[in-house]
C-alpha cells in the first residue's frame, strides 16, 4: 500500500499549484456578474435607465423627420396623336354630249286642190221658258195682344190714407224711398208684399209693407178681364 501512494504523488503536486489561478479567474466573473446585476437594479430604480431611453428616442424621430422620402415624380402621359384629316375625293368631270345634227326635211309642194269647206252646224233649239211658280199666300197676321191694365192705388174712392211717419225715425233724421211689391188680386186687395227697393233703414220699410197691405187697389185687367198680377207701390219718406 504504501509502495503505491508513493508512485502516485508525483502527480498531483502542478495540480494543486494549477487550481487556485482558475478559481480566482471565475470568482471575478461571478463577481463582475453580480456587480453588473447590482448598478442595472441600482439605475432601473433611480430613473437612470427612463432617462436614458427618453434622450434616444426623440434623436431617432427627428431623424425620421429630418430625412423624409423623396416624392416619385412621374412622367408626364404621351400627346394623343392628332389624326389627319382626309382630302376630298375629285368630283369626275362631266363628259359633254355630241349635239345633234339637224335633219334637212323636204318642203312639201303646194297643192292645186281647192279647200274644202266644212258646213256650218244647225242652230240650237231656243230654251224652254221657265214655269214661274204661283207666290205662296200670305199668312193671316197675328192676333192683336190682349190688352192689359195694371192695377192702381191713387183711385180717389179707394180713400187710401198717407203711410205714417215713425216717431223714433224723425228724430234720428232717417228719410228714404221704399219700393214694395204687391200681389193684387182680382177683387183689389192685396194678398201678399216684399221689399223690392230698400230705403235702408229697417222702421221705413216695415212701415211701408204694412201700410200697402192696408190699401184697396183697382185690380190690373187682361182684355178688360180683372186678373191678379204683381204691382209695385213706390214710397217716399221725406222730412219737412
Amino acid at each position: 500500500m504504501n509502495s503505491f501512494s508513493a508512485t502516485l504523488a508525483p502527480p498531483l503536486t502542478p495540480m494543486l499549484a494549477v487550481a487556485p489561478s482558475r478559481l480566482h479567474r471565475r470568482l471575478a466573473i461571478v463577481l463582475a456578474v453580480v456587480v453588473f446585476h447590482v448598478g442595472a437594479l441600482w439605475a432601473l430604480q433611480s430613473g437612470l435607465l427612463k432617462r436614458a431611453v427618453e434622450l434616444v428616442i426623440p434623436v431617432q424621430v427627428m431623424a425620421e423627420f429630418i430625412t423624409p422620402p423623396q416624392p416619385q415624380i412621374e412622367p408626364p402621359p404621351p400627346a394623343p396623336p392628332v389624326a389627319k384629316p382626309t382630302p376630298p375625293k375629285p368630283k369626275p368631270r362631266p363628259v359633254p354630249q355630241p349635239l345633234p345634227q339637224p335633219v334637212a326635211r323636204p318642203t312639201p309642194e303646194p297643192s292645186t286642190l281647192a279647200p274644202v269647206v266644212p258646213p256650218s252646224p244647225p242652230a240650237p233649239p231656243a230654251p224652254p221658258e221657265p214655269v214661274v211658280a204661283a207666290a205662296p199666300p200670305a199668312p193671316p197676321a197675328p192676333p192683336a195682344p190682349p190688352r192689359i191694365e195694371l192695377p192702381s192705388s191713387s183711385a180717389d174712392y179707394l180713400n187710401n190714407p198717407r203711410p205714417p211717419y215713425p216717431p223714433l225715425s224723425k228724430r234720428l233724421g232717417e228719410q228714404g224711398r221704399v219700393v214694395v211689391r204687391v200681389f193684387i188680386e182680382a177683387d183689389g186687395t192685396a194678398s201678399r208684399a216684399e221689399v223690392r227697393q230698400s230705403s235702408g233703414f229697417e222702421r221705413l220699410d216695415q212701415t211701408a209693407v204694412q201700410t200697402v197691405m192696408r190699401w184697396r187697389y183697382v185690380p190690373g185687367k187682361r182684355a178688360g178681364v180683372p186678373e191678379a198680377m204683381w204691382f209695385n207701390v213706390p214710397i217716399n219718406f221725406v222730412l219737412e
